[in-house]
């Protein structure tokens, strides 16, 4: 299937999806502080031929997962049974603030913040280090034209927040270990799941069963079994779960790697910075106290090249990447009568007015670096019958605009809340119709925002003066144009979202 043909099937299923039955579906509980380890007898499951049942079972203990699992004490009555087999969900682990930065980190936009601090594991991510930005400056290496967004643009304090991945899942566990529900980590893998011989979906053996009922039953590799009303896949882009249950998925590989890591400047950074190059943007996200995370996408075998090279010609090849390599820097522009744009110069934001910077000089490699291949992949369904898909087990996209995980914790707060309500009117929660709600939601905005990235991975893949030019006209329009940056900046915000406690 070529790409015309994907992009075309991925946006006609926007219009699919509209029309999906809206019911009410049912949320998950969350359990006192002390994790149940799965070698401990369970509080509340029920047990079916002395197999534990659960309302609902979360495979994948992840960011995302947790996530989801931090929302059940709007149904506390519930029981969750999180299957993972990483060791630091059971043995509780600390992080050092003094070590330097961890270069796996997230962008978490204004939205996700609201959605830790609702939750209450915002609290320790600012035990942690992290890094709030107000400001960002994108351009590409044609020199053409430039975008200067600040928060002050859209009244508000922070454009986003710099986490490492690693603060961010220990927010999540230490909210869940301070949280009175009913919850069980089994630290092990999934191996298979049978489900109701009435659901659309059959056992990943290929046969049906109707074990406990209405009921899923899944097989674990250390030989223990549960049962669940409710599987919920969060185990990322390699998903057991959807794989099981034989979902299919549509999408691609680009033609690029990324390669992460952490540097140190002689001074702090507060500014995000983002510069097209030919092969890949490379971005510089502030992580505090003058460390910054690099993020640069680039042709796999210049990815290669790069992760291999020395540190110090790896440090002179992100300041040439940053500053004037591959092409000239913009101008700065006058906002005066000489401005195409002048005669917006009434309703100009305040960052309509700051010229361009050059980032701040990446001194040292403070971390080793980690690269991987770079892919868009949507699941072409993200529910059934006692089955839902969240995070990247849905869906992946380019990380060029940070917006991956926040994505996926938009579809834990929406699955969420669909649980919370279907059990405020009793419904069962692994209902196809009340799960497709969830889907249909998310799976419009998700859709979008992946166009959205699609489209910006490849206009600027391509080096062709007519495009170039049309870039240029888009960098200085979002510059100028001060309700198309009021709407870019509320959009990469998140604010769509509605806070999860009213």
């Amino acid at each position: 299937m070529n790409r015309l043909s994907v992009s075309r099937r991925i946006v006609t299923n926007i219009h699919g999806f509209r029309s999906v039955q809206r019911t009410l579906c049912s949320d998950t509980g969350v359990k006192n502080p002390n994790l149940v380890s799965e070698k401990k007898p369970l509080e509340k499951p029920g047990l079916t031929d002395d197999i534990p049942q659960y309302d609902i079972a979360i495979v994948g203990g992840g960011m995302v997962g947790m996530a989801l699992a931090s929302t059940m004490p709007l149904t506390k009555q519930l029981t969750v049974a999180i299957i993972d087999s990483n060791p630091a969900l059971i043995n509780n682990f600390h992080i050092k603030k003094e070590d330097p930065p961890d270069p796996r980190v997230s962008t978490v936009t204004p939205a996700t913040i609201s959605f830790f601090k609702d939750m209450g594991a915002w609290e320790f991510v600012q035990q942690s280090r992290h890094a709030y930005f107000d400001k960002m400056q994108v351009w590409d290496y044609t020199g053409l034209g430039y975008t200067r967004y600040n928060a002050r643009d859209v009244d508000a304090d922070v454009l986003g927040c710099v986490v490492e991945n690693k603060v961010l899942h220990k927010s999540l566990l230490s909210c869940i270990q301070n949280t009175d529900f009913q919850k069980t980590i089994h630290s092990s893998r999934l191996s298979s799941i049978t489900f109701p011989a009435m659901s659309s979906v059959t056992s990943s053996s290929g046969t049906s069963s109707s074990a406990s009922g209405s009921s899923a039953k899944l097989e674990l590799d250390n030989g223990n079994s549960m049962y669940a009303k409710l599987v919920v896949g969060a185990d990322g882009s390699k998903s057991s779960v959807r794989e099981l249950a034989r979902i299919q998925t549509t999408g691609w590989k680009y033609s690029q790697s990324a390669i992460i890591c952490t540097v140190e400047h002689a001074v702090e950074n507060f500014c995000a910075w983002q510069r097209f190059l030919p092969n890949g943007p490379i971005a510089l996200l502030p992580i505090g106290e003058k460390f910054s995370n690099i993020v640069w996408s680039m042709d796999p075998k210049e990815a290669v090249d790069r992760s291999s090279m020395s540190e110090d010609d790896f440090v002179q090849a992100v300041n040439h990447a940053l500053d004037d390599g591959y092409g000239p820097q913009p101008r700065s522009k006058s906002f005066e009568g000489g401005n195409v744009f002048s005669w917006l110069k009434a309703d100009s934001t305040s960052s309509t007015h700051e010229g361009f910077e050059v980032p701040p000089k990446v001194t040292k490699l403070a971390s080793h670096r980690m690269a991987f291949p770079l892919s868009l992949m949507h699941a072409n369904s993200y529910a059934s019958k006692r089955l839902v898909l969240i995070g990247d087990a849905a869906h992946t996209v380019h990380p060029l605009a940070g917006q991956g995980v926040n994505m996926g914790f938009a579809d834990a707060l929406c699955l969420s809340k669909v649980i919370a309500e279907g059990v405020a009117v009793g419904s069962d929660i692994g209902e196809i119709t009340l799960l497709q709600r969830y889907e249909s939601e998310r799976k419009a905005a998700n859709i979008t925002m992946m166009a959205i990235l699609d489209g910006f991975q490849k206009a600027y893949s391509i080096d062709f003066m007519p495009i170039n030019v049309l870039r240029a006209l888009a960098f200085n329009g979002a510059q100028y144009i001060s309700p198309l940056k009021r709407k870019i900046i509320s959009y990469a915000s998140g604010n769509q979202m509605l806070p999860l406690f009213t």
